[in-house]
């Protein structure tokens, strides 16, 4: 198993004054998260390549009167990194369900981006009874057979592996393929930190290879599961803050979320790419606040 030593880089990590803890999944690995404040609580989920260090500035914001809980899925941020475990779905979600539970969090506004929108949602569709309220951010949780080319060059076989764990050829070029703003290079450095080896990396590659295309995936099923649950989050309140600059979740997908919750609130950023908090976030700031109140 690989572990990710924090100790080193924490005080390094630009925006970050956060300090981790741990939860032990039922198969005995580590899985790190971020519990800071106190009130309703807010739980934001990451997708890939990112970490909870996407929502580094959105939880110093809200920490001051919300319950901010931003946990790494397993294989990313500062959660171990196992090289044996499968990388499914079902898992990362079966993952959060057991934290949540764990943080014993009975209802909370739920916050997903990219992969975090499949995982965040089925956690979501299978409890609704302790979803308050809903953040989009340039996500999907339903089935498409969109696949941008650059991200299918990193699932071809053999290739897929030198290009994602040996090259860096994901995490890397999504910070400044992300953003329509330049990283600063201490914020570059915070997404890239728990990335720094081809073993660190196991996540980044299983995450592109599960992207369920075809009914024969493995995770076609789960996703289905997943789309079929936000039938049960119709009447949740929803707040949409969407990157119109995102070549991997265009607005096809914006779309798609609003003809399936025509009464979310959106708030749509013409000029901010995938990392849509990293181009937008005063203007998303400025919304969310009355959003979370009026979700309490």
């Amino acid at each position: 198993m690989f572990a990710f030593n924090h100790t080193l880089p924490m005080p390094l990590l630009a925006e970050y004054p956060f300090a981790p803890q741990s939860f032990v999944t039922a198969d005995g690995h580590r899985l790190s998260y971020v519990d800071e404040g106190g009130g309703p609580a807010v739980v934001m989920v990451h997708g890939n390549p990112s970490w909870s260090y996407l929502y580094r500035n959105l939880a110093a914001a809200l920490r001051h009167d919300r319950r901010c809980i931003v946990p790494d899925h397993l294989g990313c941020g500062f959660s171990d990194k196992p090289q044996n475990w499968p990388y499914r779905l079902s898992g990362h979600i079966g993952n959060l369900s057991a934290l949540l539970d764990h943080l014993h969090v009975e209802r909370c506004v739920l916050v997903v981006h990219d992969w975090g929108g499949a995982i965040g949602m089925g956690w979501a569709g299978r409890h609704p009874e302790r979803v308050a309220g809903l953040v989009v951010l340039n996500t999907a949780a339903f089935r498409s057979r969109r696949l941008p080319l650059r991200i299918a060059l990193c699932r071809l076989p053999l290739l897929s592996e030198l290009l994602v764990r040996g090259l860096n050829g994901f995490a890397w070029p999504a910070t400044f393929m992300a953003v329509r703003k330049k990283m600063r290079p201490e914020v570059k450095e915070g997404f890239l930190a728990p990335y720094d080896s081809w073993a660190s990396r196991v996540a980044v590659s299983r995450f592109v290879q599960d992207i369920p295309l075809r009914p024969d995936h493995p995770s076609w099923p789960a996703l289905v599961q997943v789309e079929e649950g936000l039938e049960k989050l119709r009447d949740k309140p929803m707040l949409i803050c969407w990157g119109g600059r995102d070549f991997c979740f265009n607005d096809e997908f914006y779309e798609e979320w609003r003809r399936r919750f025509p009464a979310a609130q959106c708030c749509y950023f013409p000029d901010a790419g995938h990392y849509v908090l990293e181009d937008a976030l005063p203007e998303i700031l400025a919304v969310l606040p009355g959003f979370l109140d009026a979700c309490s």
